[in-house]
C-alpha cells in the first residue's frame, strides 16, 4: 500500500467510526477527490460530513475550530501547506488558546493537514516546508506524515490529545510504499509515551550501536535511506534513523538508548535554518547528553532560498540525500 492510499484509507476509517467528525476543504469533493487525491471517495460515502469549501483558508479552518470547539471532530485539507500561513490566525490565536483560556479544559479534536516540500516542480509558492512557524505554540501540536507510521493511528492519536494539531505531509510520500526502507535494513517502532510520540527506527543489526544516529521527520526518511546506504556500502559507515510522529512537543529521553553509542548524531531537515525543528531537537540533546556527546549535534537545512521551479534548480536548494551523506561524514571526521 502507498502512503497517499494508507492516509485514505485512515480518513474513511475516522468517518466511518465517529459520526461527529468532518473533512473539509477546496475541491475535496468526487470526482476531483483533493488535489493529491487523498479525499477520494469520502463524499460519496459520507456527503453530509465532506464539505466543499469556497478558497479561503482562513475560513475553513474558522470553521473547524467553531464545529471542534462544539464538540465535533473537524479535519481541514489546506490544498498546499504554504497557504496554512493565510490561516496562521486561526489556528493559533483562536484554536490553540481556545483548548485552555474558558477557565477550563476545552477539547478542540481538530487537525489542519498540509501537503508540504518540494521535489515537484511546483515553484516558491508551492513547494516550502513550514514546520518551524508553529513550533513552541502553546496548545497546538504538530506532526509529520511518515512512510513507517500508520496514518489512522496518527490521526487517532491526533483527535485524542484535545487540541488542535497541524499535520505535515510531505508531498512526495503519497507515492512512496509505506515500510519501504530497501533491502538492506530493518524497522521497527520505538512507543514515545503516548499522544502520538512513537518513533521509528530504520537501522542495520543493532540500532544502538550505530556510527551515527540521524534524527528527521517522515518527508526526510527516503533521501536518510538512500544515504544511509551509500555510507555503508562506500564507506562501511553505519546510521541508525530515527523518525518521531510527533515533532512538537518533542521529548528527547526516549532517544537516548540510540544516542549514547553513536560517535555522531545529525538532524536533517527540509525547510531553511533558523529557529527550527532541528534546532531543538539538538537543544535537547545537549542539554541531556552532553557530558557523553563527543561533538556537537550536526543539523542539515536546504539553502536560505525560495524554491525554484525549474528541476535542476530546485535540486540545488533542497536537502537531498548527498547532502545528508557529505554531512554525516563530516559529523563523523576526526
Amino acid at each position: 500500500m502507498r502512503v497517499g492510499e494508507n492516509l485514505n484509507a485512515a480518513l474513511h476509517g475516522l468517518l466511518e467510526s465517529d459520526p461527529s467528525a468532518y473533512v473539509i476543504g477546496e475541491d475535496i469533493l468526487d470526482p476531483y477527490g483533493g488535489a493529491f487525491k487523498i479525499t477520494k471517495g469520502l463524499s460519496s460515502r459520507f456527503p453530509d460530513r465532506v464539505l466543499g469549501t469556497p478558497i479561503s483558508e482562513s475560513g475553513i479552518t474558522g470553521l473547524a475550530a467553531g464545529l471542534a470547539l462544539c464538540g465535533d471532530a473537524a479535519v481541514v485539507e489546506i490544498m498546499f501547506g504554504d497557504f496554512v500561513a493565510l490561516a496562521f490566525d486561526q489556528i493559533v490565536n483562536f484554536a490553540a488558546k481556545s483548548v485552555t483560556m474558558y477557565g477550563s479544559r476545552v477539547p478542540i479534536r481538530m487537525v489542519v493537514r498540509c501537503p508540504t516540500g518540494g521535489g515537484r516542480g511546483y515553484g516558491p509558492t508551492h513547494s516550502q516546508s513550514l514546520q518551524k512557524h508553529f513550533v513552541g505554540v502553546p496548545g497546538l501540536s504538530v506532526y509529520e506524515m511518515s512512510p513507517l507510521h500508520d496514518n489512522r493511528a496518527v490521526l487517532d492519536a491526533m483527535l485524542a490529545s484535545g487540541g488542535p494539531c497541524v499535520f505535515f505531509e510531505d508531498k512526495i510520500l503519497y507515492t512512496r510504499r509505506m515500510n519501504d526502507v530497501g533491502d538492506l535494513f530493518r524497522h521497527d517502532v520505538v512507543p514515545g509515551g503516548g499522544g502520538g510520540a512513537d518513533v521509528a527506527r530504520v537501522f542495520l543489526d543493532d540500532p544502538e550501536a550505530a556510527d551515527c544516529v540521524i534524527i528527521a521527520p517522515g518527508g526526510m526518511v527516503d533521501r536518510a535511506v538512500r544515504a544511509m546506504r551509500g555510507l555503508l556500502l562506500e564507506q562501511e559507515v553505519t546510521c541508525c534513523l530515527l523518525v518521531p510522529s510527533r515533532l512538537y512537543p518533542f521529548d528527547a529521553e526516549p532517544l537516548l538508548p540510540a544516542l549514547r553509542g553513536a560517535r555522531a548524531v545529525l538532524v536533517a531537515e527540509e525547510g531553511t535554518a533558523g529557529g527550527t525543528w532541528g534546532s531543538e531537537v539538538a537543544h535537547q540533546i545537549h542539554r541531556l547528553m552532553w557530558k557523553d556527546l563527543r561533538r556537537p549535534v550536526a543539523l542539515v537545512s536546504s539553502a536560505d532560498s525560495v524554491i525554484p521551479t525549474a528541476a535542476h534548480l530546485e535540486r540545488a536548494v533542497l536537502v537531498q540525500d548527498s547532502t545528508i551523506h557529505d554531512a554525516v561524514l563530516e559529523a563523523l571526521r576526526d
